[in-house]
């Protein structure tokens, strides 16, 4: 379609010269030629439409380099009151943590030593940095996440052999993943002991026999049975494989280092060894307060058992997860740290304040550990109740923040807000609370 001269669409100017103004071609080397000639694209598709006049057209696109992001993941305020939130990435990293990625995004030595020049012991520092923290542990290994560490341990112990699990803890993990099918990708075969309520040690004795690989021990962290109910601690079943020579793994999911009086029935990896577990598996990204990563610890006759295997290198951490669990370990208390161990009164207050500034009211409210951490557990706190509809504006804001929707109301729960980020979510909920008055007006007739 031809353009006549006094359309104003030829003052449209032109992409090369907007690729030549200087924030423009600065942003060129920060995002990439293609993000940035889409952006250009963009604006002057906008002025072809009529969105925007010619002369309008630069300053969008310095506007859409400003608004870009480098990812599509969007930063949100967890306000649920669940502290490990699976679906919001799990653990927050401390400052700490955050600084070590940062570091360990350009070169470092993860596999060197700079003194000699010759190869060493990938992430040292990290295995390092478990070994003080956990001191009941001989050994240590670090893999890419909690599942894979449980992959690398039954297929080294028990690939083409048995693997005896109590069938009360045939757990089925997050997204549908379960134990069983778990354990059968590594080529070992599954054998059931005990019943789904109650396990006794002479079941894992009558089952252990020339074929066991290993007798694997899972806590049922997303779930608790209650009543006829029986099982075999890790005291008893270490005596009994240590006397038939068979290696036993204790799966404590969580990553709890050592005991919480707050949590007085999540089991932690110290007593776990120290009862006399050869090997224990975690999650890093959990009550660990880290990054994703599997965490073994153990015997040193099983981790290097597990270190030496061909799958190890398949499920090794990077340099990235290595430097944060590093930082995790030898920082402070973490968020996860924090949020748990939130004082009561302060909550209460940060509470008032938010209620007081949106008119709102304040309730009880309970949260959880959540990732599977110590289910039934509550964490007694306070939440702003809003209406029900403010959810969807408070999830689809700027920033998003994820409220808890419950028994018909919007609940803003502070525990792991951090403070800094009050003003923040006070400016976010107004926000949204208007778009509720907006809406409402334009259905009145």
């Amino acid at each position: 379609m031809s353009v006549s001269e006094d359309d104003p669409r030829r003052r449209i100017p032109r992409t090369d010269q907007l690729l030549a103004l200087p924030p423009v071609a600065a942003a060129r080397l920060r995002l990439g030629d293609h993000v940035v000639r889409g952006l250009v694209t963009g604006a002057q598709q906008r002025a072809r439409q009529g969105e925007i006049e010619p002369d309008e057209v630069a300053a969008a696109v310095l506007d859409s380099l400003t608004a870009h992001r480098p990812t599509a993941l969007r930063p949100v305020l967890n306000a649920t009151g669940v502290v490990v939130h699976t679906n919001l990435g799990r653990a927050p990293l401390s400052e700490s943590a955050i600084d070590a990625l940062v570091i360990a995004a350009g070169y470092v030595d993860v596999e060197l030593d700079l003194t000699s020049g010759a190869r060493s012991r990938r992430g040292a520092a990290a295995r390092a940095a478990l070994l003080t923290a956990c001191p009941a542990a001989e050994d240590g290994l670090i893999v890419n996440n909690g599942a894979a560490a449980l992959v690398l341990a039954t297929t080294a112990f028990a690939a083409g052999r048995e693997v005896l699990v109590s069938r009360g803890e045939l757990i089925e993990i997050g997204a549908g993943f379960r134990l069983p099918e778990l354990i059968a990708s590594t080529g070992a075969r599954l054998r059931e002991v005990g019943s789904t309520n109650r396990t006794h040690l002479r079941d894992y004795a009558d089952a252990i026999g020339p074929d066991t690989g290993c007798v694997l021990k899972v806590h049922p962290s997303n779930f608790r049975i209650d009543g006829f109910t029986a099982a075999v601690d890790i005291a008893e079943l270490s005596a009994l494989t240590a006397d038939r020579g068979v290696p036993f793994l204790v799966d404590v999911g969580s990553g709890l280092l050592a005991p919480d009086p707050s949590l007085p029935d999540e089991p932690d990896i110290g007593t776990a060894l120290t009862a006399g577990a050869d090997l224990v598996i975690a999650s890093g990204d959990k009550l660990l307060g880290g990054p994703q990563a599997g965490v073994l610890l153990g015997r040193s006759a099983a981790v290097t058992k597990l270190a030496r295997h061909p799958l190890a290198r398949a499920v090794r951490a990077d340099k990235l997860a290595l430097a944060a669990l590093e930082a995790t370990l030898s920082a402070g208390q973490t968020p996860v740290g924090r949020a748990l161990h939130a004082d009561p009164g302060r909550l209460r207050a940060r509470a008032d304040r938010l209620a007081a500034e949106l008119g709102a009211e304040v309730i009880a409210h309970e949260g959880r550990v959540g990732g599977g951490g110590a289910p039934g557990v509550p964490l007694h706190g306070w939440a702003v109740r809003l209406p029900e509809a403010a959810a969807a504006l408070l999830r689809t804001g700027d920033p998003a923040v994820l409220p808890r929707v419950h028994d018909g109301a919007c609940l803003l729960d502070l525990r792991c807000v951090p403070e800094s980020d009050d003003q923040v979510l006070v400016a976010a909920a107004r926000t949204a609370l208007s778009g509720l008055v907006d809406d409402e007006h334009r259905r009145v007739p």
